[in-house]
């Protein structure tokens, strides 16, 4: 077994969970996967996240988006890690060249779709620019809320998938130059 994730299966129950809430803001989530542990690799650990995920009620996966910050924003909603924040900055890096008329389109559609459908526009933003999060969220405003919450959730396990896997790379990092 890989010695990152040793140390997560290792972890007491209060110390595994809000290394999990860094993946995902749902509480119930976070402490499913602390009663899956321990994982045999990380094919299970991504698997376990991913059946756990789809398991779930609205409710979870609403306080998961809730945790996020709105696309081109800093700050989330919700009180999360400095870790979380970090990833999250790093997951919006399209953001950060983009031209002042993109920023406030994004803003002006943050609140559209907030207003449309009650909760902030989820994307997996990595290797995405912000006129590529733009053209996204325009094209799902158009969607029926029944279906957007499903396309959300699915933006979201995304995000959860790479930052589990940013958490056992970080923790691995951490372990070889301990």
């Amino acid at each position: 077994m890989d010695h990152a994730l040793e140390q997560l299966n290792s972890l007491s129950a209060d110390e595994a969970l809000p290394e999990l809430l860094k993946c995902c803001g749902s509480e119930n989530w976070a402490r499913r996967m602390e009663h899956e542990r321990p994982f045999a690799n990380q094919a299970e650990l991504l698997n376990k996240a991913d059946s756990i995920w789809w398991s779930l009620e609205a409710f979870d996966w609403l306080a998961a988006f809730h945790s996020h910050p709105k696309i081109g924003e800093q700050k989330a909603a919700a009180k999360v890690a400095v870790q979380a924040q970090s990833w999250s900055a790093a997951e919006q890096a399209g953001t950060r060249d983009a031209r002042e008329t993109t920023m406030l389109q994004l803003a002006e559609g943050n609140r559209q779709y907030e207003q449309r459908f009650g909760y902030i526009f989820i994307v997996c933003a990595s290797g995405k620019t912000a006129d590529e999060m733009l053209a996204i969220l325009r094209e799902r405003l158009g969607n029926e809320p029944d279906k957007e919450l499903r396309v959300a959730a699915e933006e979201q396990r995304k995000i959860t998938q790479l930052r589990l896997n940013k958490l056992v790379e970080e923790s691995r990092v951490v372990s070889l130059e301990s």
